[in-house]
């Protein structure tokens, strides 16, 4: 297993959370990224202003959504050979459950196959990714969006 380490790491941390506004506003964090096979983990924190619904202090199935597509693209940013756009081209979540309040939600995503013009990816998300999960989901995501297709590793 490939994982970037000490300053490759900390430099994939920096441009997930500083070159994305969206996911430094929810203060998304890559804690785990590994190149082969390709798979990365983040957490989103608690964050009382991202409840969807007062009274069960549930989050809001956006915010899921955002931390599994956040979750999706940067994985399949670790399995091209080298930076290039990318779009989420089709992306399905299945809600299995509700968040608890007050825990973070942890997200695991896996690119699953690369071809020359779209990803492939399946994440899923839980307070405890060994335990039942939140919410799954599958993705598409277009690669090269700006002048041709890329190649992906292996």
């Amino acid at each position: 297993m490939a994982e970037p380490e000490g300053a490759d790491l900390e430099a994939l941390k920096f441009g997930f959370r500083e070159f994305i506004p969206h996911n430094k506003a929810l203060a998304l964090e890559l804690t785990r990224a590994q190149v082969e096979p390709s798979v990365c983990e983040m957490v989103l924190p608690w964050n009382e202003a991202l409840v969807g619904n007062p009274d069960t202090r549930v989050l809001h199935g956006g915010v899921i959504t955002t931390v599994l597509d956040a979750a999706g693209g940067a994985v399949v940013y670790l399995h091209l050979k080298a930076p290039t756009p990318i779009a989420t081209l089709d992306l399905r979540v299945d809600f299995l459950g509700p968040s608890t309040p007050g825990l973070a939600v942890l997200v695991r995503a896996e690119c699953v196959k690369a071809t020359r013009n779209v990803a492939f990816v399946r994440m899923v998300a839980a307070h405890d990714l060994s335990g039942p999960a939140l919410a799954t989901a599958s993705a598409t995501y277009m690669l090269g969006t700006r002048g041709g297709p890329v190649t992906p590793r292996g």
